[in-house]
């Protein structure tokens, strides 16, 4: 499968087939997985979720923060821990629209608490990003995730 092929399929895992990753972890009800503890802080700003997702704010936007059901529109880079990048809009040239309640649970969390403008790494656990079962041949089987990802827009706001 060439370099273009694996983007594309990486691109619509992430955009439509995330449902599937929801299904892995826990039924989807439109909102991350909920929890009354907050997060863990350490030095280097960074917060551990109960869920397991570890969020660092890259820049603070200035903007509203999407619900689990709004359309976003997002500039991203994924990579592997290794640094190994295996998706990016940037390299695209063409930022990403999609539902935030049609991607994997890490994503749809992480990206509620962005502003539009601002701009986050997310690290992704297997358990709220693809799983056992990876995805499209690029990401392996129980894969930990890295994406730098910057809230563009909300659709209609």
């Amino acid at each position: 499968m060439n370099r273009s092929r694996k983007i594309a399929v990486v691109v619509s895992v992430l955009a439509l087939a995330g449902l599937a990753a929801h299904a892995q972890v826990e039924p989807v009800s439109g909102t991350a997985p909920a929890s009354t503890a907050g997060p863990v802080k350490a030095g280097d700003g960074s917060e551990t979720w109960p869920s397991g997702l570890v969020y660092r704010s890259l820049r603070e936007g200035t903007g509203a923060s999407p619900s689990p059901t709004d359309t976003v529109k997002v500039h991203y880079r994924g990579t592997f821990p290794d640094g190994k990048e295996f998706d990016s809009s940037y390299t695209r040239g063409q930022p990403a629209e999609f539902p935030l309640n049609r991607v994997i649970p890490c994503w749809t969390e992480g990206v509620q608490k962005l502003k539009v403008g601002g701009k986050a790494k997310l690290i992704c656990p297997p358990g709220i990003a693809y799983g056992a079962k990876g995805a499209g041949g690029v990401i392996p089987p129980n894969a930990t995730l890295h994406f730098d990802v910057e809230l563009i827009g909300i659709a209609g706001r």
